[in-house]
């Protein structure tokens, strides 16, 4: 496929789709590069080079692993190694290690440029492009971050054989997100292809182009999150919420199709869509989280998560809802007992895997 340029504050940058590690058979001078541990032994034999560089640090890809705290240990040891203002920084993994190392390279010296060869589905459909990281500090998650942009984002789906299923699907949450917001046609074409595509990865990769493109052009509308761009949250308030109060025992990317799905019901209850919008959203998302089986999700936690969302005002809160695909919209809603007892219909729907 042809490369993407993505235009930012910092100028453009690219993706290119090729094969996998492309470019790092040998490690260049002045460079460290950051690895996921898990994809360092699945992938020994194509990084054996950078995993033999000392300068190399291997993360363990955890939620833990991304805060605030552990930041000086990862800065100690790029600066033990002999980081200079002319070193570039490379990500290899998924969304954690590519929010460490956006960070560090924000940070760093004042700023290092950075690389990123994302290896998880969600990566590469979704967070590669738009400049963002995100810091847990203790128990509150992504309350720290940037906008820093890669210089270049090396795509490959041929990574993504390795991933249990249950990981390609909270990839194809971004995926489903994107879609939503796009319009009816894009829906469509996602519900037909969707039982196909863990299966065809050539039909998976058109899907992750498609997904960039349909990012790409919120994010150069708004780089910076301040109107259109806005829209990109679908799913994620209620989806964050369901992170933080099941431990993270979900994952973000089936948190995120679960929290569409909780948007969409909102929606409906709201007289915002019809049922058959609804019916008709909740069968592609429910085909993404329905296979992880019920999931039970403390009310009080879930609740008290909601109302730590960046996004929310006093008494309020802001949740993107929509109209129907293709309309999707951030608006603030009194935190009331009524939004409450549809949020707790919900949660019952989905503890009982309610299709």
């Amino acid at each position: 496929m042809s490369e993407l340029i993505i235009q930012s504050h910092r100028g453009p940058y690219r993706v290119a789709f090729g094969t996998p590690f492309a470019g790092l058979d040998a490690v260049q001078p002045n460079t460290a590069v950051i690895v996921d541990r898990r994809v360092a032994e699945l992938y020994a034999k194509p990084l054996a080079t950078v995993l033999a560089t000392p300068t190399t640090l291997l993360i363990e890809a955890t939620e833990a692993h991304k805060s605030l705290e552990r930041m000086p240990e990862y800065a100690l040891h790029l600066i033990n190694s002999g980081l200079k203002r002319d070193w570039t920084l490379v990500a290899i993994g998924g969304g954690i290690i590519q929010d460490i190392v956006c960070f560090l390279a924000a940070t760093l010296l004042r700023g290092l440029p950075w690389r990123f060869y994302p290896t998880t589905l969600l990566a590469q459909a979704d967070s590669c492009i738009g400049s963002k990281s995100s810091i847990n500090v203790g128990k509150f998650k992504n309350q720290l971050g940037t906008f820093t942009p890669p210089t270049d984002i090396h795509v490959s789906t041929g990574v993504l054989k390795t991933l249990a299923e249950g990981d390609v699907r909270s990839g194809l949450g971004e995926v489903i997100k994107v879609h939503v917001i796009s319009g009816w046609d894009d829906v469509n074409a996602l519900s037909r292809d969707y039982p196909r595509l863990q299966a065809d990865p050539a039909l998976l990769e058109q899907y992750v182009r498609r997904s960039l493109e349909i990012k790409r052009l919120r994010i150069e509308a708004d780089e910076f999150d301040q109107g259109p761009r806005l829209v990109l949250n679908y799913g994620h308030t209620f989806g964050h919420a369901i992170e933080s109060a099941t431990a993270y025992a979900v994952p973000h990317g089936i948190g995120v199709t679960i929290g569409m799905d909780f948007a969409n019901f909102v929606s409906w209850k709201f007289g915002l869509i019809d049922r058959a919008t609804f019916d008709t959203l909740h069968a592609l998302t429910f085909a993404n989280y329905g296979p992880s089986g019920p999931v039970v999700i403390p009310e009080a936690a879930f609740f008290s998560a909601l109302s730590r969302d960046k996004k929310n005002r006093a008494g309020d809160v802001a949740l993107v809802l929509l109209r129907r695909p293709g309309d999707v919209f951030l608006d603030r809603y009194p935190n009331d007992e009524r939004f409450k007892d549809i949020c707790r219909e919900f949660l019952a729907r989905v503890a009982t895997r309610a299709s």
